[in-house]
């Protein structure tokens, strides 16, 4: 129970995945854009896990009288999946799933992301990507939409903890032009006069 409330939790450090924490997008075309996350949570936090599915329960047991009539979905429909299996469109999760429960976290107003270092500044728009580190708030509420019932994830705050490799987001210009770079132009002089990096004459 995370500060008092047994529908919200606050992970173990994460991994974050399709990062849209800046500016909100829609899931499909005609969808309301909303902010949101993947939270990739390491099999090994088995407290965080243990966390979410209490928290889920306890969502589920709200909504049984208030959004589903009494009558509890016969297969209810979570938000956490397992990287090492399957989406549930059926597709293979990435890679960077393998080794984690995979989870995605959405809502309508902008999030605060901060920074481990100083939780009272928001971090700068460069800071924030997919593949980064941090500490995520959460809260799950029951669902009734057009017959599909479930439990979803609603995100709230987060707090980034590291840097990491970058994720679906290309290479970093350090990575792509390594080894080419800060070359002294006195070492092109010992090549006949031909730049060595663009193989063309000085």
């Amino acid at each position: 129970m995370y500060q008092n409330d047994p529908m919200k939790v606050l992970t173990g450090e994460v991994r974050l995945s399709y990062a849209n924490l800046t500016t909100p997008r829609a899931a499909q075309q005609g969808a309301e854009p909303k902010y949101s996350v993947a939270i990739l949570i390491p099999k090994s936090d088995a407290a965080t896990k243990a966390d979410i599915d209490s928290a889920i329960q306890a969502a589920a047991n709200a909504a049984l009288a208030k959004v589903w009539n009494g009558a509890r979905p016969p297969v209810l429909k979570v938000p956490i999946h397992d990287g090492d299996g399957v989406r549930p469109s059926g597709m293979p999760f990435g890679d960077e799933c393998k080794g984690h429960w995979v989870m995605t976290a959405s809502t309508k107003n902008k999030p605060q992301v901060v920074g481990i270092d100083n939780i009272n500044c928001e971090l700068a728009p460069s800071d924030i990507y997919s593949g980064m580190y941090g500490r995520v708030t959460v809260r799950f509420f029951g669902y009734s939409n057009s017959g599909n019932k479930g439990v979803g994830c609603s995100l709230g705050n987060v707090l980034k903890t590291r840097d990491g490799e970058p994720l679906a987001g290309g290479a970093s210009a350090a990575a792509d032009f390594a080894g080419l770079g800060a070359t002294p132009a006195a070492s092109w002089n010992t090549n006949n006069g031909i730049n060595p990096i663009t193989g063309q004459p000085m």
